[in-house]
């Protein structure tokens, strides 16, 4: 025999549906308007508030490596666009092998001085090299790195966080580049490509 649902029964559940509907239609609408209220940018404020940039490449003005306005170049990068005296300077010889020279030397008369980091950045390597005298590597950003070499004295470790004029350790020698007595040898790198530094001094990347 058939059951069938009584009168009061079907108002009852047609009640519940009814109620329910509003209560989601209510929710739904203070969703949309707080939604409305946050903008369209909300979600990406919100994660911008968590991934903040460490750096902006186009804020990075970069200095040179040393402070003393008595240190020369003693032996130039090498361009294959220079003219050929400019060249020859940008030459390294050692044991019968001509080298072309990936960045710039700098001294002082024969005298130490203090190298100093160019930019905000990281250090990822240090390490000694009886070839190429000691080596600092430094990382400012995703593209750019900073190679320090033929230095002594040196004051930072891997891992530490160095800031624009801060004393990296001295100048000093290698075996590489023995005919140039105390000098500091510094390499810019950029998208994995050594350029010459002297292009880039006091101006913005």
């Amino acid at each position: 025999m058939k059951k069938y649902l009584t009168k009061p029964v079907v108002y009852s559940l047609y009640g519940v549906a009814v109620f329910l509907l509003i209560v989601g239609l209510v929710v739904l609408g203070k969703d949309q308007k707080t939604v409305a209220m946050a903008g369209p940018n909300h979600a990406y404020d919100i994660l911008n508030k968590v991934n903040l940039p460490v750096s902006k490449e186009e804020d990075m003005v970069i200095g040179r490596p040393y402070l003393e306005s008595a240190v020369k170049v003693v032996q130039d990068f090498y361009d294959y666009k220079a003219e050929e005296e400019d060249q020859k300077n940008a030459i390294i010889y050692y044991q019968d092998t001509y080298i072309q020279s990936t960045g710039v030397s700098y001294a002082l008369d024969g005298e130490t001085f203090n190298a100093l980091a160019v930019l905000d950045g990281e250090v990822v390597e240090v390490k000694e090299d009886p070839l190429l005298g000691n080596s600092v590597t430094i990382k400012h950003s995703a593209s750019v790195k900073t190679v320090y070499q033929s230095i002594t004295d040196i004051e930072v470790e891997e891992g530490d966080t160095v800031t624009k004029g801060m004393i990296i350790g001295k100048s000093g020698t290698s075996n590489i580049r023995s005919n140039l007595g105390v000098h500091l040898y510094f390499e810019l790198i950029i998208d994995d490509i050594s350029v010459n530094p002297e292009e880039y001094y006091n101006k913005t990347l």
